[in-house]
């Protein structure tokens, strides 16, 4: 099963989260500080981050830029009731999905396990690398370049440029993204997506304004091209 890093600064939540999962036969390391989490990594080499969004000290958001500045890690953000404004930055940040808490061990699992999923672009029959004006990307390797240059993309952006260009021109709501690219099965939150369309647009588009890649259709949802 996979290696989970879980920082949350309440005790019993920490504890509780902590044994469900190792129950499950996920291997867990937990931290109590921001601080403490990002020392941790290093040694710990963990799959997915599971971090609390309030934290005392560096808090969740700050966390979160932290690991984005050097690595791609699968970030899930637990969030109490009410924290919407901070949910938004989180994503912004660059976390993957988010869980609310009070959260049962079942329900954080299966987002653990939507996230580490092997990506499925739902590209069978496409070749396997495919250039779109200076966009490459390798859906065997897993891996987009621009102009040549290789791009950091997190897990949920990668999923989610791969799904849109599967289908050039198809448009896309953000529901059904939330169904393919998150594994939300339920009314989701449609913030998951245009969050990530942001920070994804902030890689892949020359001027984020005018996106050449990832198009906006207003009132319907996003789709890829045409170039």
């Amino acid at each position: 099963m996979s290696r989970v890093l879980l920082i949350e600064d309440d005790p019993s939540v920490r504890e509780g989260v902590e044994l469900g999962l190792r129950r499950r036969g996920h291997e867990v390391r937990a931290a109590a500080t921001g601080e403490a989490g990002l020392a941790a990594m290093a040694e710990f080499r963990p799959d997915l981050l599971l971090l609390d969004l309030m934290l005392p000290g560096m808090n969740g958001v700050q966390v979160c830029r932290r690991v984005r500045e050097r690595s791609q890690l699968p970030i899930i953000m637990l969030t109490a009731r009410g924290d919407d404004f901070d949910v938004v930055i989180g994503l912004e940040a660059g976390a993957d999905d988010y869980i609310v808490k009070p959260a049962r061990t079942e329900v954080i699992e299966a987002r653990i396990r939507a996230v580490l999923r092997r990506l499925d672009d739902g590209g069978a029959g496409r070749p396997d690398i495919e250039v779109h004006g200076e966009l490459t990307i390798d859906r065997v390797g897993l891996t987009v370049a621009k102009a040549g240059r290789p791009l950091a993309l997190a897990p949920s952006e990668l999923k989610l440029l791969l799904h849109l260009s599967a289908a050039p021109e198809q448009v896309f709501s953000r529901q059904q993204l939330l169904e393919h690219v998150w594994d939300h099965s339920y009314h989701g939150d449609a913030r998951l997506v245009d969050a990530c369309v942001a920070r994804l647009r902030g890689k892949i588009e020359d001027q984020v304004g005018s996106p050449r890649y990832v198009q906006t259709l207003r009132g319907f949802g996003y789709r890829f091209g045409p170039l």
